[in-house]
């Protein structure tokens, strides 16, 4: 039974990373029209619209006591809005290469607060796990492009908070998870994002206006609140109410890998031998913290 719900809470995490790895290129088409904090209260909306349907047709109440209520707002404004915010600001002061190579240390960041918040204790294998799929990271998004300007320290800076805060909320998730469930969490976090990101929204609104509408952008915009937002946070969340969290973490190694296969495959950019060995690396670290558990002991 245990393997069976670890390898779902595996599937589910690999799920959401893919599903974020291949958001890119709609979102770079659609914020070409709508504003950043506004396409994000656009995701949250319609990630609440969907969830919330899905609860009513599986006839899931939403009954919470006060304090969880309080206590899934204020992760949902953690999460989905201060650390979307400081992604968004913090790449728009750097660079998307940045924005690649440091949020990829989210997982170092879960480690270390998995142990004083969860209690985990983080193996030496899951270390060495760690380790090796970061190794993998690096091959696949290449750090040579990163830029370490005096001029971008501002955006850096925040992309390391962008890191720090989605490592911290993906962790208390692991906590929030065991009583409330990740379907209901999921919702009222995106309640929470809401009073961060409308807002925001609503000023940046009075300085940029959204662009003409197509049939192509809506589309985009459901599928960014549908499937990116609703779909892949939910199955996030599933993964770290399953899983621990220093293993749920290393899933997150799958949204490089797969953006830059869909680079590869749609927009035909050269693939590359390291990118093939960055790619055996992630799977290979994620193989080894998965059977920690049997061979851990003999390290």
């Amino acid at each position: 039974m245990r393997s069976d719900s670890n390898r779902n809470g595996l599937l589910a995490g690999l799920a959401a990373a893919a599903i974020w790895g291949g958001m890119y290129a709609v979102s770079k088409v659609v914020l070409e029209v709508i504003p950043p904090f506004t396409l994000l209260s656009l995701r949250l909306l319609l990630g609440a619209a969907a969830l919330g349907a899905w609860m009513l047709w599986r006839r899931q109440p939403l009954r919470l006591a006060r304090g969880e209520w309080l206590q899934l707002l204020l992760l949902g404004v953690l999460g989905y809005g201060l650390s979307l915010g400081l992604q968004f600001s913090g790449t728009q002061l750097s660079t998307a290469a940045n924005g690649a190579v440091i949020t990829a240390a989210t997982p170092v960041f879960i480690y270390l607060f998995a142990r004083p918040l969860l209690g985990e204790r983080v193996t030496r294998l899951r270390w060495l796990a760690l380790l090796v799929s970061s190794l993998g990271v690096l091959a696949v998004v290449d750090p040579r492009q990163a830029q370490l300007d005096a001029q971008l320290w501002q955006g850096n800076l925040l992309l390391v908070g962008a890191a720090v805060t989605w490592a911290l909320y993906s962790v208390l998730v692991r906590r929030a998870s065991r009583a409330t469930g990740a379907l209901r969490l999921s919702f009222v976090a995106f309640l929470g994002g809401m009073l961060w990101a409308l807002p925001a929204a609503a000023l940046e609104l009075q300085q940029q206006t959204i662009g003409a509408l197509t049939p192509g952008l809506v589309a985009g915009i459901l599928y960014l609140g549908v499937v990116s937002t609703a779909v892949a946070a939910y199955l996030w969340n599933l993964a770290f109410e399953t899983l621990q969290a220093g293993l749920a973490s290393l899933t997150f190694f799958a949204q490089p890998l797969v953006g830059s296969l869909l680079g590869i495959l749609l927009l035909g950019e050269p693939a590359s031998w390291a990118f093939v060995a960055g790619g055996a690396l992630i799977l290979l670290g994620l193989w080894m913290a998965a059977r920690e558990d049997r061979i851990g002991a003999s390290l």
